[in-house]
């Protein structure tokens, strides 16, 4: 009886520290990945200023060239929508609303995804000349709820997200430079 009591009181302790360390970790976060790219700044606005141009150097086509995507409104400006859905777990089900559009430097979307995990972001492509080439920004921000917050201390963003950023910015680097 008393071995339960001090398991109940240890569980009790751990979850209480769980509770308490979740308060102090950032709910926000931001991840990006940069390329520099050997073509002027138009250039590559052609591939990262409409739906239709991001999904050019997309890399979740890779991950299902079967997904089913879908557009409404006008693309390339702000309110126009791709939806997609694929059975891929990886891709699932979400997405994207033009948001903000600053030629040629910014494009921005709103990210909502609802499958494998409903969690809603933005994601941005920010574009800077430098001299004859572009450096490109693609960056993604979101938030993550109290008490799942305490989990950014445990997630490593680059492992899980960096091998498809580099195969998505390596092909609108070849697109852009050609």
């Amino acid at each position: 009886m008393k071995a339960l009591k001090f398991i109940g009181i240890g569980l009790v302790s751990i979850i209480i520290l769980f509770l308490v360390v979740a308060l102090f970790v950032p709910k926000e976060f931001t991840y990006e990945k940069t390329i520099s790219i050997n073509s002027p700044i138009d250039t590559v606005w052609v591939f990262t200023s409409s739906l239709s141009g991001l999904d050019k150097w997309s890399p979740w086509n890779d991950h299902d060239p079967n997904m089913k995507k879908e557009m409404s409104g006008v693309d390339g400006t702000v309110g126009a929508v791709q939806s997609w859905t694929s059975d891929v777990e990886d891709v699932g089900i979400g997405s994207q609303t033009i948001s903000i559009i600053e030629k040629p430097s910014l494009f921005e979307t709103k990210l909502d995804f609802l499958k494998p995990h409903e969690s809603h972001g933005m994601a941005y492509i920010k574009l800077v000349s430098e001299g004859t080439a572009t450096k490109a920004t693609w960056g993604m921000k979101g938030n993550m709820p109290y008490p799942f917050n305490v989990m950014r201390l445990f997630m490593n963003m680059d492992k899980m997200m960096g091998k498809d950023w580099d195969n998505g910015l390596g092909k609108l680097k070849k697109l852009s430079e050609k």
